[in-house]
């Protein structure tokens, strides 16, 4: 079970690093809180559960660094980390390599590999040497303007949702920066809990920041404030523009091949939990 949601965490977060800095389509400022985690969700840039945007062009590669902090009503807290390091070719194939500590204090390196090129996305098992590969529909670079009926409509309803609630949302641009000598455009989103909405007995308040490489379209940095679960910081460091090495994102010749079904925008069945 741990396992599957690490891959299923890593297939979210490799999503949002091949689409564009706007987020997933149809997501608005009330997709705050939506995700594990609290606003935003865990991957860098928002929630997402299907495929983003390619980014072509631009490749890179660094160092994530995620921080939560949970502070306890005992004075105490409680700290977790977790890395994960990113490459991304000029044809938009992104390879996420995430090293955590489980629960029993082992380490564990899951890798995963999104190949927009070949319409797949491999998790790779590097302790018993197992590729689970399945079939993804990534979207084409310029939308379709065909609409049906019933996709017009789950637009609609989706805008009203968000017009209900666009009043306890605030979105501010903020003053573009240098981080990690790279010039980042920054946006801040607060959303105010009213009092009684989930029980609580006053109104809270999330915030979330987030700062976007102007040419590389990805995350620099994102720091989420939430009441209920503490703060999480993600930073990407050691950003490299050079094109990663090919192998990266191709399965190893020794690595045992299990094909899965095929989803609509990387939804579908999950895989059985490797052995």
């Amino acid at each position: 079970m741990k396992r599957r949601l690490l891959i299923a965490g890593l297939a979210a977060a490799c999503s949002l690093l091949a689409q564009p800095a706007g987020g997933p389509r149809g997501r608005g400022p009330m997709g705050m809180g939506m995700g594990p985690g609290g606003p935003g969700g865990r991957g860098p840039g928002g929630p997402g559960g299907g495929i983003g945007q390619v980014v072509t062009g631009a490749p890179y590669s660094g160092i994530e660094m995620r921080t939560t902090q949970q502070m306890l009503a005992t004075g105490g807290a409680i700290m977790r980390s977790e890395q994960t390091t990113v490459y991304r070719d000029t044809q938009g194939r992104v390879r996420r390599e995430t090293t955590r500590r489980t629960p029993d204090g082992q380490t564990e390196t899951m890798v995963l590999i999104s190949d927009p090129v070949a319409g797949v996305i491999h998790e790779l098992n590097a302790t018993n040497k197992t590729a689970f590969t399945r079939k993804v529909r990534f979207p084409s670079a310029t939308p379709s303007t065909s609409t049906t009926a019933s996709t017009r409509g789950q637009m609609m309803g989706g805008g009203r949702r968000n017009a209900q609630g666009a009043a306890n949302v605030k979105q501010e641009a903020l003053a573009a920066r240098s981080i990690n000598g790279t010039l980042a455009s920054g946006t801040r989103l607060t959303r105010t809990i009213p009092a009684g909405t989930i029980g609580n007995t006053q109104a809270l308040e999330t915030v979330r920041e987030t700062w976007v490489a102007d040419d590389l379209k990805v995350p620099l940095m994102t720091k989420t404030t939430d009441p209920r679960t503490g703060t999480t910081t993600m930073e990407l460091m050691n950003v490299s523009r050079n094109q990663p090495d090919a192998s990266l994102f191709t399965v190893p010749a020794d690595y045992t091949v299990r094909q899965g079904p095929r989803g609509p925008g990387g939804r579908g069945p999950r895989p059985a939990r490797q052995q």
